[in-house]
């Protein structure tokens, strides 16, 4: 089990790997060996999220999404195939972490009544500046 969060873990069995070969850096071994890891983590049939971060998470998740639900993470950063593994992994636990936090729902608030008088009075001020540059121009 993967620990996510306090309250969620989700099953190595849930996440699926595929090696492929990676484009950039690998020196010698760029043409002979797959490091590059491409994770799969369905997001729609996973038991272990709840629907809250499930939602957020297929939000959060964009273009990485495919249609069917399922999130694809490639990670070809590094040379070695174990260092990429743990890269897709953890990339794949912070976007979970991301999706798990609820946001707070904004309180509407009306201005206060002295607020809207010193708006008031800006606006006043403003208009009477601009009415003196109104002036006829003086000719001699």
């Amino acid at each position: 089990m993967i620990r996510v969060t306090a309250h969620i873990c989700i099953d190595e069995r849930e996440i699926d790997e595929s090696f492929v070969r990676a484009s950039g850096p690998g020196g010698q071994n760029v043409n002979k060996l797959a490091t590059a890891v491409q994770l799969r983590f369905d997001v729609r049939g996973s038991p272990s999220l709840p629907a809250g971060v499930r939602e957020r998470l297929e939000r959060l998740a964009g273009a990485r999404l495919t249609r069917d639900g399922v999130l694809v993470i490639i990670a070809q950063r590094h040379r070695t195939q174990g260092r990429n593994r743990q890269d897709a992994l953890d990339r794949l636990i912070d976007l979970i972490r991301r999706a798990a936090i609820e946001p707070r729902l904004r309180r509407p608030t009306k201005p206060s009544k002295a607020s809207r008088e010193r708006r008031v009075e800006a606006k006043k001020h403003r208009a009477g500046l601009k009415r003196l540059r109104r002036g006829k121009p003086f000719v001699d």
